[in-house]
């Protein structure tokens, strides 16, 4: 067994740890992590093919901004892990039926004798780089298409911040032409109220009252 068939097996028995682990960990965090472990060793097999841009672009996007974001945003919820476990068990039974379903088509598509042998990757050089030839391709053959793809994202990105953008709630601003459809009712109002000497006068008569009361209580204590 050669070196390049000792890193596959190691490689591919984590991808297989990992993804089993994404589904049992109890944990949402670690849940996370297994699946950055996965995603690792799928970029060491990707490097295996000589398919350097989608290792790193799979190491960079995914495990180095995608899986942050999941890990942060789910240490930040507060993730009912009771209700996900009820969840896990009440669909593991169809989970089961499509993992073998999966499983038997791929057998399929790779003992089936019809389609011939699957080629083993032609080998290159050290020369050789997998970014080059894809630019080429890219902005040669394939350059139309590269670009249609771009200004569908764009148009996708700016649609959806437009739907979403709702502006700042606590934001005042003038407006002039509101301003001068306003009227006179909208800017006067007239309350009617009491006079000022009716309030006066009832407010001595308290005054008056609380001093009787005083004397009175003066009195009976002078006498006592």
């Amino acid at each position: 067994m050669t070196v390049e068939a000792i890193v596959f097996y190691f490689f591919a028995g984590l991808t297989l740890l990992g993804a089993v682990g994404v589904i049992t960990m109890r944990n949402a965090v670690q849940a996370v992590l297994c699946l950055v472990l996965t995603f690792f060793s799928a970029a060491v097999l990707w490097m295996l093919l000589e398919a350097e841009f989608l290792a790193v672009t799979l190491v960079l996007v995914y495990v180095g901004a995608v899986m942050v974001l999941f890990l942060f945003v789910v240490m930040m919820l507060d993730v009912d892990y009771a209700q996900l476990k009820s969840g896990f068990t009440k669909y593991l039974p169809l989970g089961i039926v499509m993992a073998l379903a999966l499983f038997g088509a791929i057998y399929w598509v790779i003992r089936n004798e019809a389609l011939g042998e699957i080629p083993e990757p032609a080998k290159h050089g050290a020369d050789y780089s997998n970014v080059t030839v894809l630019g080429k391709l890219l902005y040669t053959e394939y350059f139309y298409a590269f670009e249609v793809a771009g200004v569908i994202l764009l148009v996708a990105i700016i649609a959806a911040i437009s739907l979403t953008f709702r502006g700042r709630r606590d934001r005042r601003g003038q407006s002039v032409p509101t301003q001068h459809q306003t009227s006179r009712e909208e800017r006067l109002r007239v309350v009617s109220m009491e006079s000022g000497p009716r309030q006066d006068a009832h407010l001595q008569k308290d005054t008056q009252g609380k001093k009787k009361r005083r004397r009175k209580t003066k009195k009976k204590g002078d006498e006592a």
